[in-house]
């Protein structure tokens, strides 16, 4: 089992929820820049969440399956295709051997990802799927897909089984399950997203008119962004005096604010320290709104405290918790 590259898309890489435990080495996370939209389709396939996905930004591949598959397509890009046919995403689809996917340009948001049932048959460097292009690491020989390449697949045993016996049918030109994600619990992806935050550990080095014009004025992303970090443009904030820090731990969504008064937001690439003023932190519930915001898109902050932000991505944990047992339970009823 296996799928062809057929064309490589902009940019398509092998992800998974990240490579922990080395950052003390200097090894950064990495991973999937929407974990959300990753975890859950690898539940929609009966995988664990921790399964290697492709992560397909803005412009899709062309993928031809070689043989039949259970598939999830999650995450926002535009119109996506089977076939020449237009499929759901956030649902099971099974596609019968030879299957074409193929994406239109996306509407809004800019980042899918393609689960396989089983998951790709890739190896692990340092307990992850994950690619780390500029170290040539881990996914697909440490770089972006290109055309020819020919990915394995594992083969569905188990849970994963039961669950591609449960849409499989002998319909043309895919099946795609009656049930799927509900849409009232897909983010909220919008022309300008609000993105909540809290206050860094050197928030106070900001003057007054700086911490208003974080709070009140709107940002738009660079399109010298990347995986590593989003850098912003629009009113420069300044700090009260210019100060010298100590690398400190830095993370997903942590706002540094360089000397030349633009925020920069680190990213699932980003660097495992930093010395930046670090003036404010994305909430965890948030990433995967901002990681589907484009490059000239513009973004608001918005402030909350810790205790709302926890409560939030409890709700978000609750989701994924639901999924997950919504689909053990269709399995049971289904008395496969």
């Amino acid at each position: 089992m296996s799928l062809e590259i057929i064309r490589p898309g902009l940019l398509t890489t092998v992800q998974d929820t990240g490579r922990y435990h080395f950052r003390k080495q200097g090894i950064i996370v990495s991973g999937a820049m929407d974990t959300f939209a990753l975890r859950i389709g690898n539940l929609l396939v009966g995988n664990s969440e921790e399964e290697a996905a492709l992560e397909i930004t803005f412009a899709g591949p062309e993928i031809r399956f070689t043989q039949p598959h259970l598939i999830a397509i999650t995450g926002t890009l535009g119109t996506t295709y089977i076939n020449n046919e237009p499929v759901s995403l956030w649902k099971p689809v099974f596609v019968p051997k030879d299957s074409v996917l193929t994406f239109g340009l996306p509407r809004t948001g800019c980042r899918a990802y393609l689960t396989i049932a089983g998951g790709l048959d890739v190896p692990k460097v340092m307990g992850s799927y994950a690619t780390y292009m500029r170290a040539k690491m881990g996914g697909w020989f440490g770089r972006p897909l290109q055309a020819g390449d020919i990915l394995p697949c594992k083969e569905p045993t188990g849970y994963t089984h039961k669950l591609n016996n449960l849409v499989k049918t002998d319909a043309q030109p895919y099946v795609q399950a009656t049930w799927g994600f509900a849409s009232r619990y897909y983010p909220a992806i919008t022309h300008e997203p609000v993105i909540r935050v809290m206050r860094g550990p050197e928030y106070d080095h900001l003057p007054e008119q700086s911490k208003a014009d974080l709070w009140n004025k709107s940002f738009q992303v660079s399109t010298q962004s990347d995986r590593m970090g989003f850098r912003l443009q629009g009113s420069k904030l300044a700090l009260n005096n210019p100060v010298e820090l100590i690398s400190s731990a830095v993370t997903f969504g942590t706002i540094q604010l360089p000397p030349d008064g633009n925020p920069i937001i680190l990213m699932a690439d980003h660097q495992t320290t930093g010395g930046y003023p670090r003036i404010a932190q994305v909430i965890s519930a948030d990433l995967s709104i901002l990681a589907q915001v484009l490059p000239q898109q513009t973004i608001r902050f918005k402030e909350i405290s810790l205790t709302d932000a926890q409560q939030l991505y409890y709700q978000q944990e609750s989701i994924i918790r639901q999924v997950r047992e919504a689909i053990k339970l269709r399995i049971k009823q289904a008395q496969l």
